[in-house]
Protein backbone atom coordinates (compact mmCIF):
# COMPACT_ATOMS: atom_id res chain seq x y z
CA UNK A 1 0.00 0.00 0.00
CA UNK A 2 2.98 2.14 0.83
CA UNK A 3 4.90 1.64 -2.33
CA UNK A 4 1.04 2.36 -4.33
CA UNK A 5 0.84 5.37 -2.31
CA UNK A 6 4.30 6.71 -3.58
CA UNK A 7 3.66 6.41 -6.86
CA UNK A 8 -0.10 8.06 -7.19
CA UNK A 9 1.63 10.78 -5.13
CA UNK A 10 4.54 11.36 -7.96
CA UNK A 11 2.23 10.97 -10.57
CA UNK A 12 0.10 13.44 -9.02
CA UNK A 13 3.25 16.06 -8.42
CA UNK A 14 4.16 15.43 -11.97
CA UNK A 15 0.84 16.53 -13.31
CA UNK A 16 1.04 19.62 -10.80
CA UNK A 17 3.88 20.87 -12.64
CA UNK A 18 2.24 24.55 -13.91
CA UNK A 19 3.47 24.70 -17.07
CA UNK A 20 1.41 27.71 -18.52
CA UNK A 21 2.32 29.56 -15.07
CA UNK A 22 6.10 29.23 -15.08
CA UNK A 23 6.49 29.86 -19.06
CA UNK A 24 4.52 33.07 -18.35
CA UNK A 25 6.18 34.15 -14.98
CA UNK A 26 9.42 33.24 -16.15
CA UNK A 27 10.16 34.81 -19.69
CA UNK A 28 7.11 37.52 -19.30
CA UNK A 29 7.09 38.56 -15.89
CA UNK A 30 2.98 37.54 -15.50
CA UNK A 31 1.35 35.16 -13.89
CA UNK A 32 -0.86 33.67 -17.33
CA UNK A 33 -3.69 33.22 -15.11
CA UNK A 34 -4.48 37.62 -15.14
CA UNK A 35 -4.75 37.46 -18.04
CA UNK A 36 -7.35 36.55 -21.21
CA UNK A 37 -9.75 34.08 -19.88
CA UNK A 38 -7.39 33.48 -16.75
CA UNK A 39 -7.13 29.61 -17.05
CA UNK A 40 -3.86 28.11 -16.76
CA UNK A 41 -4.23 25.45 -19.58
CA UNK A 42 -2.86 25.44 -23.01
CA UNK A 43 -5.68 27.09 -24.47
CA UNK A 44 -5.13 30.60 -22.54
CA UNK A 45 -1.26 30.52 -23.53
CA UNK A 46 -2.71 30.28 -27.04
CA UNK A 47 -5.08 33.78 -26.74
CA UNK A 48 -2.00 35.58 -25.08
CA UNK A 49 0.92 34.71 -25.67
CA UNK A 50 1.06 33.56 -29.47
CA UNK A 51 0.32 29.72 -30.80
CA UNK A 52 4.48 28.46 -30.49
CA UNK A 53 3.77 28.94 -26.74
CA UNK A 54 0.47 27.43 -26.65
CA UNK A 55 1.95 24.61 -28.51
CA UNK A 56 4.87 23.89 -26.32
CA UNK A 57 2.59 24.67 -23.22
CA UNK A 58 0.53 21.61 -24.88
CA UNK A 59 3.30 19.23 -25.71
CA UNK A 60 4.86 19.53 -22.05
CA UNK A 61 1.13 19.07 -20.45
CA UNK A 62 0.76 15.95 -22.62
CA UNK A 63 4.38 14.43 -21.28
CA UNK A 64 2.91 14.91 -17.74
CA UNK A 65 0.11 12.36 -18.64
CA UNK A 66 2.43 10.45 -20.78
CA UNK A 67 5.57 10.29 -17.78
CA UNK A 68 2.94 9.07 -15.16
CA UNK A 69 1.56 6.64 -17.41
CA UNK A 70 4.72 5.40 -18.45
CA UNK A 71 7.24 5.93 -16.30
CA UNK A 72 5.61 6.82 -12.60
CA UNK A 73 3.81 3.64 -12.89
CA UNK A 74 6.50 1.48 -13.36
CA UNK A 75 8.61 2.56 -10.13
CA UNK A 76 5.47 0.11 -8.23
CA UNK A 77 7.40 -3.04 -7.92
CA UNK A 78 5.05 -4.37 -6.23
CA UNK A 79 4.14 -8.08 -7.52
CA UNK A 80 0.08 -7.46 -6.74
CA UNK A 81 -2.07 -4.88 -6.46
CA UNK A 82 -2.96 -3.92 -2.48
CA UNK A 83 -6.81 -4.55 -3.62
CA UNK A 84 -8.48 -7.20 -5.32
CA UNK A 85 -8.09 -6.34 -9.05
CA UNK A 86 -12.05 -6.96 -10.46
CA UNK A 87 -11.10 -5.68 -13.94
CA UNK A 88 -9.91 -7.88 -17.50
CA UNK A 89 -6.88 -5.76 -17.19
CA UNK A 90 -3.51 -7.19 -15.55
CA UNK A 91 -2.42 -5.37 -12.42
CA UNK A 92 0.24 -2.64 -13.95
CA UNK A 93 -2.14 -1.63 -16.99
CA UNK A 94 -4.65 -1.13 -13.63
CA UNK A 95 -1.54 0.51 -11.89
CA UNK A 96 -1.37 2.50 -15.08
CA UNK A 97 -4.57 3.95 -15.33
CA UNK A 98 -4.60 5.59 -11.81
CA UNK A 99 -1.21 7.12 -12.20
CA UNK A 100 -2.70 8.76 -15.38
CA UNK A 101 -5.29 9.74 -13.87
CA UNK A 102 -3.62 11.27 -10.94
CA UNK A 103 -1.45 13.28 -13.08
CA UNK A 104 -4.92 14.84 -15.10
CA UNK A 105 -6.52 15.31 -11.46
CA UNK A 106 -2.62 17.41 -10.46
CA UNK A 107 -3.07 19.45 -13.68
CA UNK A 108 -6.77 20.36 -13.32
CA UNK A 109 -6.16 21.15 -9.10
CA UNK A 110 -2.01 21.98 -8.94
CA UNK A 111 -0.60 22.28 -5.38
CA UNK A 112 2.36 24.59 -6.37
CA UNK A 113 -0.71 27.00 -7.81
CA UNK A 114 -3.03 26.96 -5.15
CA UNK A 115 -5.23 23.87 -6.59
CA UNK A 116 -6.22 26.17 -9.68
CA UNK A 117 -4.05 24.88 -13.04
CA UNK A 118 -5.51 24.01 -16.43
CA UNK A 119 -8.43 21.74 -17.78
CA UNK A 120 -6.63 18.61 -18.45
CA UNK A 121 -6.88 17.45 -21.81
CA UNK A 122 -3.49 17.72 -23.15
CA UNK A 123 -2.46 15.81 -19.87
CA UNK A 124 -5.48 13.36 -20.55
CA UNK A 125 -4.19 12.76 -23.82
CA UNK A 126 -0.55 12.03 -23.23
CA UNK A 127 -2.10 9.24 -20.93
CA UNK A 128 -4.48 7.95 -23.21
CA UNK A 129 -1.67 7.71 -26.38
CA UNK A 130 -0.41 4.31 -25.00
CA UNK A 131 -3.69 2.44 -23.88
CA UNK A 132 -6.07 2.98 -27.00
CA UNK A 133 -3.80 4.78 -30.30
CA UNK A 134 -6.73 4.11 -32.91
CA UNK A 135 -9.36 6.08 -30.13
CA UNK A 136 -6.79 9.18 -29.82
CA UNK A 137 -6.29 9.21 -33.22
CA UNK A 138 -9.97 9.56 -33.70
CA UNK A 139 -10.13 12.28 -30.73
CA UNK A 140 -7.44 14.03 -32.10
CA UNK A 141 -9.06 14.30 -35.17
CA UNK A 142 -12.24 15.57 -34.08
CA UNK A 143 -10.62 18.20 -32.10
CA UNK A 144 -8.81 19.76 -35.16
CA UNK A 145 -11.90 19.10 -37.36
CA UNK A 146 -13.56 21.31 -34.70
CA UNK A 147 -11.48 23.63 -34.35
CA UNK A 148 -10.98 24.43 -37.95
CA UNK A 149 -14.68 24.81 -38.29
CA UNK A 150 -15.24 27.26 -35.15
CA UNK A 151 -12.29 28.22 -33.96
CA UNK A 152 -12.48 27.38 -30.59
CA UNK A 153 -9.91 25.64 -28.77
CA UNK A 154 -12.51 24.49 -25.57
CA UNK A 155 -14.76 23.40 -28.21
CA UNK A 156 -12.14 20.99 -30.25
CA UNK A 157 -11.49 19.88 -26.81
CA UNK A 158 -14.51 18.87 -25.28
CA UNK A 159 -15.36 17.27 -28.30
CA UNK A 160 -12.16 15.63 -28.94
CA UNK A 161 -13.05 14.63 -24.79
CA UNK A 162 -16.26 13.18 -25.99
CA UNK A 163 -15.23 11.30 -28.78
CA UNK A 164 -12.60 9.05 -27.06
CA UNK A 165 -15.20 6.68 -25.58
CA UNK A 166 -17.64 7.50 -28.43
CA UNK A 167 -15.79 5.90 -31.06
CA UNK A 168 -14.64 3.09 -28.53
CA UNK A 169 -18.98 2.37 -28.66
CA UNK A 170 -19.11 2.71 -31.99
CA UNK A 171 -16.15 0.39 -33.48
CA UNK A 172 -17.13 -2.57 -30.53
CA UNK A 173 -20.59 -2.47 -30.97
CA UNK A 174 -21.57 -1.36 -34.50
CA UNK A 175 -18.48 -2.44 -36.68
CA UNK A 176 -18.08 -5.57 -34.39
CA UNK A 177 -14.78 -4.73 -33.51
CA UNK A 178 -12.93 -6.72 -31.07
CA UNK A 179 -11.15 -4.39 -28.20
CA UNK A 180 -9.32 -6.14 -25.35
CA UNK A 181 -10.74 -5.27 -21.94
CA UNK A 182 -13.52 -2.95 -23.83
CA UNK A 183 -16.23 -3.11 -20.88
CA UNK A 184 -13.30 -1.33 -18.94
CA UNK A 185 -11.69 0.77 -20.57
CA UNK A 186 -14.66 2.31 -21.87
CA UNK A 187 -15.71 3.33 -18.23
CA UNK A 188 -12.51 4.31 -17.82
CA UNK A 189 -12.32 6.88 -20.66
CA UNK A 190 -16.19 7.95 -19.85
CA UNK A 191 -14.90 9.21 -16.40
CA UNK A 192 -11.87 10.91 -18.21
CA UNK A 193 -14.14 12.23 -20.35
CA UNK A 194 -16.85 13.61 -17.91
CA UNK A 195 -13.65 14.59 -15.58
CA UNK A 196 -12.64 16.59 -18.28
CA UNK A 197 -15.65 18.25 -19.72
CA UNK A 198 -16.68 19.10 -16.37
CA UNK A 199 -13.06 20.85 -16.25
CA UNK A 200 -14.58 22.99 -18.92
CA UNK A 201 -18.28 24.10 -17.58
CA UNK A 202 -17.09 27.64 -17.40
CA UNK A 203 -15.86 27.64 -21.25
CA UNK A 204 -19.19 26.00 -21.95
CA UNK A 205 -21.22 28.54 -19.72
CA UNK A 206 -19.28 31.16 -22.31
CA UNK A 207 -20.20 29.02 -25.32
CA UNK A 208 -23.59 29.21 -24.59
CA UNK A 209 -23.55 32.98 -23.93
CA UNK A 210 -21.91 33.69 -26.89
CA UNK A 211 -18.63 35.16 -25.15
CA UNK A 212 -15.70 32.54 -25.54
CA UNK A 213 -13.18 34.06 -27.03
CA UNK A 214 -11.65 32.59 -30.65
CA UNK A 215 -8.18 31.96 -31.97
CA UNK A 216 -8.00 33.29 -35.21
CA UNK A 217 -4.32 34.31 -35.83
CA UNK A 218 -1.56 32.06 -35.75
CA UNK A 219 1.30 34.57 -36.99
CA UNK A 220 2.89 34.12 -34.10
CA UNK A 221 1.29 37.21 -32.99
CA UNK A 222 0.64 38.15 -28.98
CA UNK A 223 -3.06 37.26 -28.75
CA UNK A 224 -3.78 39.32 -25.41
CA UNK A 225 -7.42 39.18 -24.26
CA UNK A 226 -9.30 41.39 -21.30
CA UNK A 227 -10.22 39.02 -18.60
CA UNK A 228 -13.51 37.15 -18.50
CA UNK A 229 -14.87 35.92 -15.26
CA UNK A 230 -13.92 32.33 -14.85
Amino acid sequence: MINLAIVVLLSYIIGSIPTSIMLSRWLHGFDIRTKGSGNAGGTNVFRVLGWKSGVFVMAVDMGKGAIATALISRLFWDPSLPFYNRTPFDDFTVIQMICGGMAIVGHIWTVFAGFKGGKGIATGAGMLIGMAPTEFAISIGVFLLVFWAYKYVSLGSIAGAVAFPLSLFVRHNIFGDEIHSYKTLIVFSLSVAILLVYSHRQNIKRLIEGTEKKITGFAGKKAEEPKTPS
